[in-house]
């Protein structure tokens, strides 16, 4: 039986840092147990601009969303199935989460999670964080800066994580080296470099299916204490990996949930349902099912757009409308590419050549849920996203919203020349209502779920884990994810996964 002093389920975004910064004590020993391989010399993964190859294919988990009467039934959620987690899969625009973001949390429960303490996780980040290169910056993409600023009177924005903001447009950071378009994700910044440390073990392609759970008659304790993992490997072989100390779950806003659930860990009604043992009853597992939907713009433009870029969706927006909100309520990407994939489905034909803007909800209203639908763990689990189901229609409001001022910006030089004609929702869609319709049905993802094991106050009943990400009722383990998140962050999440990791390492002694 392999025994560690730490296991960690999950090599992706927050697992790689915890690992990394964990085995900085050569005393320490550390074992990562990861779904998928490496992804070491792997130029489909390390280049940045090929991700969009990597969806739906072999290193992806591929999840599927229920059926949403107010949106579209078809998003597929992208879950990355690889060394790096989904920071070896997206698009790696780096946010750090703003400082109403974080004293939101705080004001949820998060004590100690707040703008001023979490500062500091940003400053100890390896990855390489830098605004799209010159070279990169796609003559389009920079007309589209012009044009937005000239249209609705925002501010140009040179590194968006210089100072806080509430509206401005500009190129992205992103956390990459320009040079060769290479990703610095979580595994190239946090364990390529520490490989060879022999307190590190990475066990690839190793399938985390069940908690290993110690009754307190056995551990002499007084609460149920998780001692490790049961695996499958490749090979079909299953084993229990043990935790000296602690098992720490980084297995993502789905599959950390799922995890806990086939251990008997989640709403007690639930699991009977399926004939799945309560181990611990902890009602909020699944709940609180957070994502930043948006829709989609298309334009075909008069001819080929010029070929460089950093990864095809380079610049973006953020919009205030209304002046009393504390963060950006409607951000865009705009993409040098037509990105018709949903569009097509009702009808509309992919041009040859176009671009896209993409109304995107910073902080939506709707909660969805995930839960089982089969005791095996094999089966994946539903994610009902409940997509535009808020009560005061908030969210189709800001799509609608977001496609009159994208419409705007199309019609401001120095953008407007570039644009032939609009190709969906095409002009002739003009009322709410109909806006509102073609929105939710092309709507799709920016692959951002979080908050399924959401952090809280010991009187927050559906709070799974405390401010120091321990599940509650439970000894020896902690949550460290985007699941943990109790509210969805203004902005693209991948920076604050990362600093959640960095503050788990230091709450578990392994950072400065």
């Amino acid at each position: 039986m392999p025994e560690y002093d730490y296991v960690v389920i999950g090599g992706g975004t927050a697992g790689s840092v915890i690992a990394s910064r964990l085995t900085e004590n050569p005393d320490v020993t550390v074992a990562v147990i990861e779904g998928g391989p490496s992804d070491v010399g792997r130029d489909d993964v390390l280049t940045l601009r090929r991700w969009m190859g990597l969806l739906g294919g072999e290193l992806d988990y591929d999840y599927p969303t229920t059926e949403q009467p107010q949106g579209n039934s078809h998003i597929r959620h992208s879950r990355a199935r690889v060394l790096g987690g989904c920071s070896s899969h997206n698009t790696l625009i780096a946010f750090k989460p703003l400082p109403s973001d974080w004293d939101e949390w705080e004001t949820a429960g998060a004590k100690g999670w707040g703008a001023v303490p979490m500062e500091a996780y940003f400053a100890r980040l390896r990855n390489n964080i830098v605004p799209v290169d010159e070279a990169d910056r796609n003559a389009i993409a920079r007309d589209f800066v012009d044009a937005a600023q000239a249209a609705i009177g925002v501010p140009r924005v040179e590194g968006f994580n210089k100072k806080p903001f509430h509206e401005g447009v500009g190129f992205f950071d992103l956390a990459y080296h320009p040079e060769n378009n290479k990703r610095s994700s979580a595994s190239v910044a946090y364990l390529h470099p520490f490989l060879d440390r022999p307190n590190l073990h990475i066990a690839l392609e190793t399938w985390a299916y069940r908690l290993e759970l110690e009754s307190p008659l056995t551990s002499g304790g007084g609460s149920l204490r998780a001692t490790g993992v049961h695996v499958r490997t490749k090979d079909g072989e299953e084993q229990l990996v043990t935790a000296r100390r602690e098992v720490l779950v980084c297995a993502g806003a789905v599959d950390t949930p799922r995890l806990l659930l086939h251990s008997g860990i989640g709403p007690r009604a639930d699991l009977e349902a399926l004939g799945i043992p309560v181990v611990h009853d902890l009602p909020g597992v699944g709940e609180n099912l957070l994502d930043h939907p948006e829709s989609v713009i298309v334009w075909e433009t008069d001819g080929p757009i010029p070929e460089n870029s950093a990864m095809d969706s380079d610049a973006g927006l953020f919009v205030r409308r209304d002046p009393r909100a504390r963060t950006p309520d409607l951000m865009f990407h705009f993409y040098q590419i037509p990105f018709t994939d949903n569009p097509e489905r009702l009808g509309y034909e992919r041009p040859a050549h176009g671009v896209s803007m993409t109304p995107n909800i910073p902080k939506p209203h709707s909660r969805g849920r995930l839960y089982l639908t089969s005791a095996d763990p094999e089966v994946k689990p539903a994610l009902d996203f409940r997509y535009f189901t808020d009560e005061d229609d908030y969210d189709a409001r800001t799509l609608v919203d977001g496609i009159r001022i994208a419409r705007e910006i199309a019609r401001t030089e120095p953008l407007a020349h570039w644009l032939k004609r609009e190709v969906c929702p095409g002009p002739e869609v003009t009322g709410d209502e109909e806006l509102s319709e073609y929105a939710r049905k092309v709507a799709h993802t920016v692959y951002h779920p979080a908050g399924t094991c959401r952090m809280g106050a010991q009187d927050d009943e559906l709070a799974v884990v405390d401010p120091e990400l321990r599940i509650r009722g439970l000894d020896g383990i902690r949550i460290a994810d985007a699941s943990v998140f109790p509210t969805m962050p203004s902005v693209n999440p991948m920076i604050g996964v990362l600093m959640v990791g960095e503050k788990c390492a230091e709450l578990l002694g392994g950072t400065a």
